[in-house]
């Protein structure tokens, strides 16, 4: 995993969709480990929560919407 420091977004929010899984969850993930309290926005409602419950995990601030942008 790169090194994130740089990216410090402690005390920052971050509003991803698609975030259940594939790249939207790898953005939401690499969001977290910046410091980012995330939103995760999906239509999946199995694996959404379990995403938030990941990043809550990592020491931020995460919840589920789901949410259809089409």
């Amino acid at each position: 995993m790169p090194d994130l420091s740089l990216f410090d977004l402690s005390g920052k929010k971050a509003l991803v969709t698609g975030a259940a899984v594939g790249i939207g969850r790898a953005c939401a993930v690499a969001l977290a480990k910046a410091g980012a309290d995330v939103a995760v926005l999906d239509r999946d409602v199995k694996t959404g929560p379990k995403t938030a419950e990941e990043i809550r995990a990592l020491g931020v601030d995460a919840f589920f919407v789901p949410c259809d942008v089409t």
